[in-house]
């Protein structure tokens, strides 16, 4: 039997050890609380009795080359409510509803929802609103500067730009949504800062709360490559060519070719920054507004990519400037015949000659004498089927074909510009390496950022933080070759297609297009076209180059040396007078050069080219009538000679039609009939014309002169009959690509 001490100090033992462990346990507990969780505690701790307000940063200013604004942040208020301290929510929702225009009794809603502990109750409000609201004093709502984008140039560079979200997010600010906005986002939103204050349980600000103020860190400002005035020019361009032929889609692009350096970039449809299309349906429908065209799609060259495969060519020996060919309108490749724009061909020409004359069937001989390997590898150096590089998000890289499924017939069509795609950008960089001395440059947007400094007498200003510099990308083709391709190119606008871009006392060089479109299946689409034009000055020592692309022009002739080089001429024109570079020529040298476009409108046709040849002018027509309604260039303006005059033409009609006179048949027919004319020949020019006179229509089978047609000479029809008309030339075929 044990004694009862020690059963005591047994129990004593196993209690004390007891005790222990419980106290060691609460120890690791306590401590595994205070090292492990101390921190997510600390931080719930602190939220129950604190509540903070974000300090948004000032969003940087974006600047054109030359420091002229072209975004900024504006403040605006937004009023807030914390519904826990609005003691009468029926009666604040009845005081400042009608002075915010909102409806009473949502506002009621929020107001009285105890649940949430902070709500927006308008954003971006004028100040003198808010100011009224603000002198009700009353309790529980929140007044608190919001940035607010403005961009004081309205829809100028709109897509060189972009815009930012509505609305500030919490904790960050403005963050950017397209264009620069979006691609510099992180430099330019800076970081958020607070106002802390000390809450009771139920969210109540405490009676002798004192706040904690962290303050913001702004973003950094942006400079861009863009010139504001430049940018004008081309907008301004942009617009009337959309006023007059009503495109789908305008691009333009304007670059220092030597440095990259892009001093605009525009496209059509455009938008407004400072009310961006938000609400016009989906994403995709947005996309057709504020979607950089020139660096996101990818499009058919034409023409302007016959620089590429002569550049080419001259480098690597298979062509020089005494080289000779004969286009005998066609060509025949692999079996297929591929035809010249010009129907009945162009005959004997020289290399330059060709490229004057934009010579389909030259520049597919020179494709196929570079070979697939030469011609893919200049494709590579010359920057296709491979982004740009240039700073805007989501750039595409064009579309080839793969090399290995290349037959000779898409050689040489790409040889041409078909059967390839590029985006306007790629082309425009890689022109620009033609022009240069043969440097592939990396365009780009932005210059500069700098950070605003203040100084110690509270004075602003700016250090820089970082430059952009010209980054040369590789060496192309030899400067030789690019001498050569200048002079070759000088020559298409002084004596080739590209006349109409010719500026009195600069030397210009450049480039037509006239791009078919294709729909599904690859079938081209009839009288749908981009046209083009590419050209740059001054051409022995480049500084300004201009790509304008018009998709889809709404116009009975849409070569690219009629819809697009007079836009370029004016751009270039305006461009270099505003960089001060001088004109070459004398005064007397300019005028010897130029003539005044008589004035057509209201004469027939045959009386208009008469009057245009006589004053040393090209023309073209519409072939729709036998009179003129209107004329590009219009009556009056100084042209150089040799500038080709677009005439639109309309269906005389008798005993309305001024200066007509009047023809009696020998045998008139039945009301309501005519009689078929003679067109056995004639050009499709001129039998579409005597047709359209006689209230008929021409359909064309073939090219060339005609050979035969039906119903035949004599045959009494009715009114808008068609007349099938067969043409044939030696060489045959029907116009496939255009100049």
């Amino acid at each position: 039997m044990a004694l009862p001490g020690v059963t005591n100090r047994k129990r004593l033992v196993a209690l004390l050890l007891g005790f222990t462990l419980i106290f060691l346990a609460l120890t690791v507990r306590v401590g595994y609380i205070q090292l492990v969780w101390g921190v997510d505690l600390q931080k719930k701790a602190v939220d129950q009795w604190t509540r903070d307000l974000d300090v948004f940063p000032k969003r940087g200013v974006i600047k054109d080359r030359n420091g002229k604004i072209l975004a900024q942040s504006a403040t605006s208020v937004s009023i807030a409510a914390r519904p826990s301290q609005i003691s009468d929510p029926q009666k604040v929702a009845s005081l400042i509803a009608p002075i915010l225009e909102l409806d009473e009794q949502e506002l009621y809603k929020k107001l009285s929802n105890k649940s949430s502990t902070y709500v927006w109750i308008k954003r971006q409000v004028d100040r003198g609103t808010a100011n009224k609201v603000r002198a009700l004093n009353i309790k529980g709502l929140d007044f608190t500067e919001e940035p607010k984008r403005y961009y004081p140039n309205g829809s100028l560079a709109a897509h060189v730009l972009g815009f930012t979200m509505k609305y500030a997010e919490p904790g960050e600010g403005l963050k950017g949504q397209e264009g620069i906005e979006l691609y510099y986002d992180k430099y330019l939103k800076g970081f958020a800062g607070k106002i802390l204050m000390e809450t009771d349980a139920v969210g109540r600000e405490m009676p002798y709360n004192v706040d904690r103020y962290i303050p913001p860190i702004n973003g950094f400002n942006l400079v861009l490559t863009i010139d504001q005035v430049i940018q004008y020019f081309v907008e301004r361009e942009i617009n009337n060519v959309v006023a007059k032929y009503n495109p789908k889609k305008v691009y333009a692009v304007a670059m220092d070719p030597n440095t990259g350096e892009i001093l605009a970039l525009a496209n059509w449809p455009t938008f407004d920054p400072n009310n961006p299309p938000r609400d016009v349906g989906n994403f995709e429908e947005m996309q057709n507004y504020v979607k950089n065209f020139v660096c996101k799609d990818n499009i058919d060259p034409g023409s302007t990519f016959k620089i590429i495969t002569a550049a080419a060519a001259l480098e690597e020996g298979v062509v020089n400037l005494n080289s000779t060919f004969n286009c005998p309108g066609y060509k025949i490749v692999d079996g297929q015949k591929i035809n010249c724009w010009r129907s009945g061909g162009h005959g004997h020409e020289t290399f330059t000659q060709a490229v004057q004359n934009s010579c389909n069937p030259v520049f597919m001989e020179l494709a196929l004498r570079l070979g697939k390997d030469r011609f893919y590898h200049y494709l590579n150096e010359f920057g296709f089927g491979q982004p740009t590089g240039i700073d805007v998000l989501g750039e595409e890289k064009g579309i080839i074909m793969s090399r290995n499924s290349v037959k000779n017939v898409d050689l040489a069509r790409m040889g041409f510009g078909q059967a390839i795609s590029v985006t306007p950008i790629q082309l425009i960089t890689a022109v620009s390496a033609v022009i240069n001395g043969g440097n592939l440059m990396k365009p780009y947007i932005a210059k500069e950022l700098r950070e605003v400094v203040v100084d110690e007498n509270g004075q602003e200003t700016e250090r820089v933080v970082k430059t952009v510099t010209p980054q040369k990308v590789r060496q192309v083709i030899s400067p030789e070759t690019s001498k050569i391709m200048r002079e070759v190119l000088e020559s298409v606008v002084t004596d080739g297609s590209g006349r109409n871009a010719y500026i009195p006392g600069y030397r210009v060089g450049g480039k037509t297009g006239t791009a078919q479109k294709y729909g599904p299946g690859g079938k081209i689409i009839p009288n749908k076209n981009i046209s083009s034009f590419i050209g740059f000055a001054p051409a022995d020592d480049p500084k300004v180059i201009v790509l304008f692309m018009v998709d889809e022009p709404e116009a009975p002739v849409t070569f690219g040396s009629i819809i697009a080089a007079p836009y370029v001429k004016n751009i270039l024109e305006d461009t270099l007078k505003y960089l001060g570079i001088e004109p070459e020529l004398d005064e007397e040298a300019q005028q010897a050069e130029q003539v005044e476009v008589p004035d057509v409108i209201g004469k027939s046709l045959d009386e208009a080219i008469r009057a245009l040849k006589g004053a040393g002018l090209e023309y073209m027509a519409d072939e729709g009538g036998t009179v003129v309604k209107d004329q590009m260039p219009k009556p009056g303006a100084k042209v150089v000679s040799g500038t080709t005059v677009l005439l639109y033409t309309e269906r005389e009609v008798q005993g309305q039609t001024e200066g007509q006179t009047e023809v009696q048949a020998e045998e008139a027919p039945a009301e309501g009939m005519v009689a078929v004319p003679n067109v056995l020949g004639k050009s499709i020019r001129e039998a579409n014309r005597i047709l359209v006179s006689e209230g008929l229509r021409l359909k064309i089978e073939g090219s060339g002169i005609a050979v035969g047609q039906d119903p035949a000479p004599g045959t009494r029809v009715k009114e808008g009959t068609e007349v099938t008309v067969r043409f044939t030339l030696p060489s045959g075929g029907q116009q496939n690509a255009a100049e």
